[in-house]
């Protein structure tokens, strides 16, 4: 096979074969991530042509989080048993369907269960939880940095296709934009077929940095029921406060990203007489900032007290909502909210999954990752649906952005709650000396 062959031309210049599974899942990450963020390039003409107002429009991209975000401790165990490929395939496959058929949509309702309902399921087969199952099978050195790689590429992806996206859709319509985004994934597709994997020992390796001689263990079964393994997880992880502390910041970290400003930032600008390809590549820059910022969060990440980077990530992103509104959206302005906010678009992944590895344990933490991302995407539909909402009725995103704001300060100090981890005793130290 193209992967055993691979790994053993690798291991002979000292390259390890979960370099490949990060740029693998990399590529499929940041393209499918760019399904998810197109949309809010689609508001708009999707306004002009069928009359829709942007509270309908934004009810199909609310559910969409929802199920985005609701589907991912179930792909946790779906991975566990199905593997990584097979999923990743599949969610490729239903992802480009949806697509597709929404090209001869006409009705409301279409889009509600075309880009609500089946890209939201399809979408969140894989999310965030493909990367963080990456990381701690493949990795146990530099697991920090490689969360922040992959969370880098989804949330890159989000934004980085928008002015290419923007500027097919302003010339030859949207159409043709959703088009170009199918082929990429099947260029993901085709990459994910040649050369993912499942587990190291796949491919005869340890985990990346696992120096130890002893056989690895074999993996725990993976035959109970999708539905068993993933509920069982939330009852045995909600007895945590830890759990219930993570969820709730991850809401508001879903509120303030991909359900406010990535769905609406650029409708806003219009409001402001801001085209709409120059409000794209705002977000575009956004996403290269978030780049470098989510792969050093991920550094810092394995290096410093994850809650206290946590409380600074929030924090600052709370302030930097809160300016937004007094910019004056002015050049200046906007590119100084982009810069920090960009920076901290989705630096708070690392030091959550770290948390959640340190607490639930390794073989764990995908399925309750998957429990707190589903709270992130909780907060991203209630965000789409409520910013759509106030644009509608009060003709203003702003009151949107403030609550945004506030709530990202709250965020903040909540992570502070969570106590340090207690570290570990060794038996022989935990035995009373005798008199």
């Amino acid at each position: 096979m193209i992967s055993n062959w691979l790994a053993s031309a690798l291991a002979r210049r000292n390259i390890h074969y979960g370099w490949v599974m990060v740029a693998v899942t990399f590529l499929a990450a940041l393209i499918s991530a760019g399904t998810v963020g197109a949309p809010g390039v689609f508001i708009v003409p999707l306004q002009k042509e069928f009359g829709w107002s942007t509270a309908e429009i934004s009810s199909a991209l609310s559910i969409r989080f929802i199920l985005f975000g609701l589907m991912a401790p179930f792909a946790a165990a779906l991975m566990n048993r199905y593997g990584l490929r097979n999923v990743t395939l599949a969610a490729q496959l239903i992802v480009v369907s949806g697509l597709l058929a929404s090209l001869a949509m006409t009705q409301i309702w279409q889009l509600i269960l075309l880009w609500g309902v089946v890209i939201g399921i399809g979408t969140g087969m894989t999310a965030l939880v493909l990367g963080a199952t990456i990381a701690t099978r493949w990795f146990v050195a530099r697991r920090g940095l490689v969360i922040g790689m992959l969370t880098a590429s989804v949330a890159t992806g989000q934004l980085a296709f928008l002015p290419l996206l923007a500027t097919i859709t302003e010339r030859y319509g949207w159409r043709v934009a959703l088009g170009l985004v199918c082929v990429m994934l099947g260029v993901a597709a085709f990459a994910v077929l040649m050369v993912m994997r499942d587990r190291p020992s796949d491919v005869g390796l340890r985990p990346f940095g696992d120096e130890g001689t002893a056989p690895l263990p074999a993996p725990p079964p993976a035959n109970a029921p999708i539905m068993a393994a993933a509920l069982g997880t939330l009852r045995d992880s909600s007895k945590s406060s830890v759990f219930w502390i993570l969820f709730a910041t991850f809401f508001v970290c879903g509120a303030s990203t991909n359900g406010l400003v990535q769905v609406h930032l650029i409708p806003m600008c219009l409001d402001y007489g801001i085209p709409q390809v120059q409000a794209a590549s705002l977000l575009a820059a956004m996403g290269i900032f978030d780049f470098f910022g989510t792969i050093i969060s991920g550094w810092l990440s394995d290096r410093f007290d994850n809650r206290k980077l946590l409380f600074w990530y929030y924090g600052l992103r709370g302030l930097s909502l809160l300016y937004l509104p007094y910019s004056d959206f002015t050049f200046y302005g906007l590119s100084l909210f982009a810069m920090f906010y960009g920076l901290d678009w989705i630096a708070t992944v690392p030091p959550t999954v770290r948390l959640t590895a340190q607490r639930f344990g390794a073989e764990r933490a995908n399925l309750v990752f998957g429990w707190i991302f589903a709270g992130h995407q909780l907060g991203a539909g209630a965000a789409a649906f409520g910013a759509g909402l106030s644009r509608t009725l009060y003709a203003s995103y702003l009151p949107a952005f403030f609550i945004a704001g506030a709530l990202c300060v709250i965020a903040a100090l909540s992570v502070l709650a969570i106590s340090r981890p207690q570290p570990k005793v060794a038996p022989e130290a935990a035995k009373p000396v005798a008199a």
